[in-house]
């Protein structure tokens, strides 16, 4: 009976979180919509004061000023007179759809058992209906890169848009990238069995580069013959070999960095992206050189060492940026799937250490939309593009003016009520009964 309580409790936790179920999807978009007199902000540094923007479709066909039109608007018209429009923000490297509750082991799919499973799809564990992946939305964080943690290699992720049914209603990108968490090069001391707890170098570095690198030369060997036995990581390997599959290795310290690029060389890569990169400021012209794109990390963090200056993580973006470096804002780490809804806001603080507000909101659009491949139809509001856009009261990079009008993904306006919107409804309610008694 002791072992059945241990098992009942989660369950019952997990059927109890699922009770309220994500907002039902929007229906496909039915008719045109012209979104009139807003201030347009593109994505890729273009603002427009007094806008035009029709979709039909699920597409934009029309981004303009409204001073240069003078005909008829089709369809229904959104006055949006004194608000902003954005493009849909984007969520790369995340785990959203994948964890709903931490603590109950039922809800958790972002890892598998073993080091080099890059045959692992994140795609078909993602949760459509996470209350988590439901409440990004009312802060413009529409579009998401789910990806899989733990290992040497983690597996793949995919590309999908939050307002869907199930997984294969929500995949934009199926299987974009090959995620890889490099060795770490320093490690600390483990004090508990009476080492130093200071940083040393990690003994084993060269050893687990030394495996990894095998693996990919006997992924080549065996996609180059007969393959007469199935082996599912090696046939995973020949989409990036071909390059038609990104390399994502996640990599912070200095020396890791430019071990990742001395790899891209080795094994022929030309499709790498760093995720993290901490040290990337130290070798920003090696990074530049091999045109290699950065995911900064999560940006409200405290330095890694002492001897870093207080603000490093809030400007490091800044410090690619100004070495010409393809930069995007990235969420992962401590309580990453809650703190992804502050994606915005992340950009925000750029902003005060030396990157405009049309530089800070490329890094969660048009950025970050090329380095996952998807620029072709999402990122920026240029007619073509995937309707996937919101109307803000004000400024969404502000906490303070990020208040929401309405949003479509794909054309289809969706519901920005959440799980928490509607609590904090019924407690507005609640306290405002209290105060007529």
């Amino acid at each position: 009976m002791k072992n059945l309580k241990k098992y009942i409790l989660p369950v019952l936790l997990l059927f109890a979180g699922s009770v309220i179920a994500q907002q039902t999807p929007a229906p496909p978009q039915d008719r045109a919509i012209s979104i009139v007199g807003a201030t347009a902000h593109i994505g890729n540094g273009e603002v427009i004061e007094n806008s035009v923007i029709i979709f039909e479709n699920g597409k934009l066909t029309t981004v303009t000023d409204a001073a240069s039109t003078n005909r008829q608007y089709p369809g229904t018209v959104i006055d949006a007179k004194g608000k902003h429009v954005y493009p849909g923000f984007i969520a790369p490297n995340s785990t959203l759809g994948l964890v709903e509750i931490d603590a109950v082991v039922q809800s958790d799919d972002e890892d598998e058992l073993g080091e080099l499973l890059p045959h692992v799809r994140s795609l078909i564990a993602y949760n459509a209906e996470s209350q988590v992946v439901e409440s990004m939305r009312p802060n413009g964080v529409l579009v998401g890169q789910i990806a899989p943690r733990g290992g040497r290699i983690s597996g793949t992720s995919s590309i999908v848009q939050f307002d869907a049914w199930n997984w294969e209603d929500a995949v934009l990108k199926e299987d974009d990238g090959l995620h890889i968490n490099w060795p770490n090069s320093v490690r600390r001391g483990r004090w508990w069995m009476g080492e130093d707890p200071g940083i040393k170098p990690n003994d084993d570095y060269s050893k687990d580069l030394q495996e990894l690198s095998s693996f990919f030369k006997n992924a080549k060997a065996y996609l180059a013959g007969p393959q007469e036995k199935a082996n599912l990581p090696f046939q995973a390997m020949e989409a990036v070999f071909k390059g038609k599959k990104k390399v994502y290795i996640h990599a912070d310290s200095e020396k890791e960095i430019i071990d990742v690029l001395a790899f891209k060389e080795e094994h022929q890569l030309n499709n790498v992206v760093l995720v993290g990169a901490y040290d990337a400021f130290k070798v920003a012209n090696q990074i530049k050189a091999a045109n290699v794109p950065v995911l900064v990390g999560r940006v409200h963090e405290t330095p890694q060492m002492e001897d870093q200056d207080y603000d490093l993580p809030y400007k490091l973006a800044y410090l690619l940026n100004r070495e010409g470096i393809l930069v995007g804002l990235e969420t992962s780490g401590d309580m990453e799937r809650m703190n992804s809804r502050n994606l915005p806001f992340y950009a925000g603080t750029v902003t005060g250490y030396g990157l405009s507000k049309a530089d800070a909101l490329k890094m969660i659009s048009s950025n970050t939309a090329k380095i996952l491949g998807v620029d072709d139809s999402l990122g920026t509001l240029e007619a073509g593009k995937d309707a996937t856009l919101f109307i803000s009261e004000g400024d969404a990079l502000d906490m303070r003016t990020n208040k929401f009008a309405r949003a479509f993904i794909q054309g289809r306006e969706i519901s920005l009520e959440s799980h928490q919107t509607e609590l904090a409804k019924r407690y507005t309610e609640k306290y405002g009964q209290q105060e007529k008694k």
